[in-house]
This record gives C-alpha cells, structure tokens and sequence, in this order.
C-alpha cells in the first residue's frame, strides 16, 4: 500500500514550512556561541520540547516499537519505579545544572577546565568515535521505514538505469538534515525541533485514538493473552521467558539513567542553549511532563501491531504484513519492519500522510542533531585544542561545517555496508558504551567530587571503553554470546566507577577550586541567576526547589512528584496485590486500559500547554539573538586560567 497524492502533499508542505523557518533563522545566527549553542538564549520550553524530539528519530521510533512488541505492556510497569529516580534526578539538577554553571560549550571543554588538556582531546576522539559508529545505523534504519511504509520500489528507472531506493532516500533526508544545520546551526535545530515536537505529539495523540476504534479491547485482550506461559505480555510478574528485553534491561538501565546523565553527547548542542543553568534544570524537568504522549505512543502502537499479528480476525491483514516482509533476509532487520508494516494496513489516505510527515520531520530533526553535535565535538574537542592561533569567527563556522559534512559521508557509507545483526537499542547500549561506559564516572566525579584526579578521569574512561569494545568485537564473532549489549554497558559503568575511585583515593589528598569551575560565591555571574527568595523555606529547599523559584516554577515541580509518585503508589499496590491474592489477565488488562485513558487525556493538556509556553519562549529567544552582543572569544576555547585553576589545587588538612 503506497501514499496516495493527499499524503504526498501533507509531506511536501510540512517539510516545505520548515525550510521556510530554516531561512528565517539564518538571519540571526552570528558567531560561534549562536552556532553552538543558540548563544545560550533558550528558555525552558523550547529546551524541553526541542531535545526530547531530537531523540525521537525514525531509528528510535522504531527502536521502541521493536522493544515493545516483545515486551508488550510488561516493560512499562517496571518503569513507574524508574519515574521516580528520573524525576529525582530532574528535580535536583543532577549533573545537567552544574555542567551549565561551568559555561563549558561540549563536555569535553568541561573536561579540559576539571583535568587537563590532553585529556580533552582522548575524551573528544573517544565520544566522537563512540557517536559516529552508533550513528552509523540510523540513515539504514530511516531509510528501510520509509521504502516500507511509503510502498516505495525497491529500485527507480533514472535515463534507462536503475537507481536503488536504498541509498537515494538516505540522500535525500540527509540533504535536509544537512541544509537545516548548515543554516542557522543550534538556533535552526532548536527552532524547527520544537514546531516538529509540538506537530509529533499532536498527530500521536491522534493515532492512538484512531487505533482504539480500529482494534477494540476485546482483540487486544485476546492477542496478548494468548502469549506463550512466562513470557506475558500484559502480567509483568510473569516475564522469566522474555528475551534480552526483560527485568535485568530495565535495571541496568536505571543504573544508566543515574550514572550516564549528559554523559551520551549526541544531543550536546542543548546541554550548553539554556539562557540559565535555572532554565537548564526547569527544562529538564519539564521532561517529565513532555515525554508522557510520545511514551503512550510508542507503547500501544507496537500493542496494536501484536494483536494484528496474532488474532485470527486480522489474519488477511496479517498475511500481507508477512507476504511484504518474506523477502526481507536479516532476521534483525524483519523485526524493525513488522509494526511499520502493520501500519500500512491499518491507516487511512491523510493520516499516512501525517505519519509520514512525523516520521520525516523526526528523521531529519535526529540527523540534523546529531550531525551537529559530532561535527561540533570534532572541532571543538579534537582539532581546536592543537591550534596555537584561534580561528576568526568565519573560519570557526566554515571548519564546523566542513566536519559535519565528513560526519554525513561517514554514516552514508557505513550504513551501506554495516550488516547489523542484534536489535536496535541493544546495538545503542554497546555502542554507546565506549564513551558512556567511562564517561559517567569521570562527569560526576568531575562536578561534584573536590578528591578526584586526572590519572583517575583516564583509567575510569579506558576502563569503561575497553570492556565496551571487547564487547562489539565479540558480540560480531558470536552474535549468539551470552552476554547482550545492555550487559556489556552495565559491567562497564561498574568497573569504570570502581577505577575512578580507588585510583583518586590512590593519588593523595589534593582538591580543586569548585567554587571558581562552577562560578559560585566570588566567581558568580550575577546577570544568570535570578534570585526570587534569597532564604526559601525549607519545606521547598528539601523538594529542590531553591531561591531562583517562581510560584509558577513551583507548581511545575509539585505537578511532576505528584504525577510520578502516584504511578509508584500504584507499582507498590500492584505488586502487593500480586504477591498476596494475584490477579488475572483480566484484571491487569482492566488496569492497562485505564492507563491508557488517563494518559490520552493528560497528553491532550501537555500538548496545548507546551505549544503556548514554547511559542513564548521562542518569541523571547529571537528577540535575545536580534538585540544581544556577542563576544566572539566565546568559541569553547579554554584560556590560560584553565591551566592556573588546576593549579590551585591544595592538600586536605
């Protein structure tokens, strides 16, 4: 089933809109720090709103959806416990308001300021060569949805040859992707990610209402009961038989969670745009609130596509999802295909149209990201710190552009010719682990621990890569080795932390100047704080609510733990009630059903509410970028006091 020509148009004026507003920003992208990092101009909403669409690509999306038809509703109980230290981490700034409070551009700036310049450089080739390899898959896994659910031909004629449909749709969304950064830079992704979140979540909503008329409760009911014994998808106490997707995923990923905040720098660029380390952390929390139609999505979409699948009433529809997919050879990439090949089936002309354009947008908006959070690392990280003479700012952006087109040819190239063969998250995990492994213990220890040294960052890193690497390279002679990409990064967050402590205990009792690396008491920056209460109560203060908070800033935190801890009550209940008396399929397929109800009306609310806040903040971040002066210093160098506060070092009494 292909698009018909009302899709086809939805898809070229939405992506028309958007060059549109590409244009119109390059007006105000005028130095370095704009390019970077939007000149730090952005509030909350347009942070919030903008990121969590960046990490909401074709690849992620079908990532999530692959995960889930295994998982089924299963792996989301578990995850109302992990709301809890997400919220936790949120609500406290964990490591995100503290790395803003540095000033740092990228992380590994942070990491030349906190330990040394050589340093800097092994991080930036490490998290560069770490992205790029696990960006590599995402043009392949972009470019396969698409082919599939738009019904493309494997192949076109061109002047009497013919072209495969393959490589020229990577072309061609990489195009996009690369005119969009090209552009405006920070300021164009920021921009035009937030008009795509605000248009993904609305078309979302739409979809899963849209399915609920399609495949009642009854079929659904039905499908998922009728799952083999222990490995269910709607009772998550009885999962033992769930492969690779299960209890010891989850938890090691809420380890990662904790351990590896801003440690994976493929969305840096926002880590450094908020116009305060406040709004940093007021955006992070907004997550919170963001994530809650994108979750319900990616949750019951790959539900619905099980049931198809699997109930005798959709048996036509199901033979035609197997007869399009029986050609496709690799196993792995058979079952990224099956929920998008479902959806062909189950749509109708305009809202094909409207996934499609949603799809697209997604896809661009993750390559656009991330094309320019590596391209960016590359200069910044690993070529700038070799220059004994700064770049002009006209040489700085043009170097910025030339790597982020080296970025595009290297992922084009490789997801030709990379032969992936585990799921996609697990494939993520391990790739992701060469830096991230390392990284997250030498990112705390760096923001929050006066104790920890230099000789401690590089152990910890080479530690966490190691183990990372030895993994891939085993996982490509065994695919069938016992031990996942998920495993492999858990034993490398664990060994690298291990390293990163005992090796600073090891190396005597000298301490750095916190205070001036994060621009507190004498160092302050006045005009980035704002201070509402100068003494906040300390019922507030316990809830991470301190002397820059609003009335308004309040009732956000408040919204968010009592969301969050409302799920929890109801994790402990259920696991109460399961324990003692249990319950049944039915009783858990009454309790999901009204999990989705209440999320559909809650994510109509999100939706109108961020669209209001972050046309505000967007209106305000242009104005900034028309009125502010720059300072064209502001380029991520680290001058010579970098070298003098290291120095400053002095021995614990």
């Amino acid at each position: 089933m292909g698009l018909t020509v009302l899709d086809w148009t939805i898809v070229v004026v939405s992506m028309a809109f958007l060059v549109g507003v590409v244009s119109m920003s390059r007006r105000y992208m005028r130095s370095v720090a704009d390019f970077l990092s939007a000149g730090r101009t952005a509030g909350r909403y347009m942070i919030s709103m903008s990121q969590g669409m960046s990490a909401l690509g074709s690849i992620t999306i079908v990532g999530m959806w692959e995960m889930n038809y295994v998982a089924g509703f299963s792996l989301r109980w578990w995850e109302f416990t992990m709301g809890v230290v997400l919220l936790l981490i949120t609500v406290s700034g964990w490591v995100l308001y503290r790395f803003r409070e540095t000033r740092a551009l990228t992380m590994a700036q942070f990491f030349e300021i906190r330990y040394s310049r050589g340093f800097r450089v092994f991080a930036g080739v490490l998290a560069f060569l770490s992205g790029i390899v696990n960006f590599g898959i995402f043009p392949a896994v972009g470019a396969r949805f698409f082919i599939y659910f738009c019904g493309l031909p494997q192949s076109f004629q061109v002047l009497g040859l013919p072209v495969p449909s393959f490589p020229l749709v990577m072309f061609i969304f990489l195009s996009l992707a690369l005119y969009f950064v090209f552009a405006g830079g920070q300021i164009a992704v920021l921009v035009t990610e937030f008009l795509q979140g605000i248009l993904a979540n609305t078309v979302f909503l739409v979809l899963i209402v849209l399915l609920l008329f399609i495949v009642d409760w009854r079929h659904i009911y039905e499908a998922l009961t009728a799952a083999p014994p222990d490995a269910s998808l709607l009772n998550p106490y009885h999962t033992s038989n769930v492969k690779d997707f299960n209890l010891w995923y989850f938890l090691i990923g809420m380890a990662g969670v904790i351990y590896g905040k801003m440690s994976w720098q493929g969305t840096q660029g926002y880590n450094s745009s908020a116009k305060s380390a406040h709004e940093a952390k007021m955006g992070d929390v907004m997550g919170n609130y963001r994530d809650i139609p994108k979750w319900l999505m990616l949750v019951f979409v790959p539900i619905v596509a099980y049931t198809v699948m699997h109930h005798p009433d959709f048996a036509d529809k199901a033979a035609a999802v197997g007869a399009v997919l029986k050609d496709v050879g690799s196993p792995a990439i058979r079952s990224q295909l099956i929920v998008p090949v479902v959806l062909t089936r189950l749509l109708f002309p305009g809202m094909m149209g409207a996934m499609t354009a949603v799809m697209l947008m997604a896809t661009v908006g993750t390559h656009d990201t991330y094309l320019h959070s590596w391209g960016a690392i590359f200069v910044q990280d690993v070529v700038m710190p070799f220059r004994r003479r700064p770049f002009t700012p006209e040489q700085h952006i043009r170097v910025l552009r030339l790597a982020i087109l080296g970025v595009c040819v290297f992922i084009f190239i490789f997801s030709m010719i990379f032969q992936q063969s585990e799921y996609i998250f697990l494939f993520f995990a391990i790739t992701g682990a060469i830096f991230t492994g390392g990284s997250g213990a030498v990112i705390i220890g760096g923001l929050y621990w006066k104790r920890g040294t230099t000789a401690a960052a590089w152990s910890a890193l080479i530690t966490g890569s190691v183990v990372a690497v030895g993994g891939i390279i085993l996982k490509q002679i065994d695919p069938a080795f016992f031990i996942n990409g998920q495993q492999f990064w858990g034993l490398a967050m664990l060994s690298s932390s291990i390293v990163y402590v005992a090796v600073s205990l090891l190396g005597g009792r000298r301490t750095f100047d916190m205070d001036r690396m994060l621009h507190r008491g004498a160092h302050a920056i006045r005009e980035e704080i704002r201070v509402v209460e100068e003494v906040p109560q300390k019922g507030w203060r316990m809830l991470g609510m301190g002397k820059e908070f609003t009335r308004g800033d309040r009732i956000i935190y408040i919204g968010a733990y009592t969301w969050t801890f409302a799920w929890s009550v109801v994790f402990v209940i259920g696991t109460y009630i399961n324990l003692t008396t249990g319950a049944s399929d039915a009783d858990w397929m009454s309790f999901w059903r009204a999990f989705i109800m209440i999320n559909i009306v809650v994510s109509a609310l999100v939706i109108i509410w961020f669209a209001v806040g972050g046309t505000r903040d967007m209106r305000d971040m242009l104005h900034r970028l028309r009125t502010m002066t720059r300072d064209d210093r502001d380029d991520g160098s680290v001058g010579a006091d970098a070298g003098a506060l290291r120095e400053e070092r002095k021995e614990v009494p």
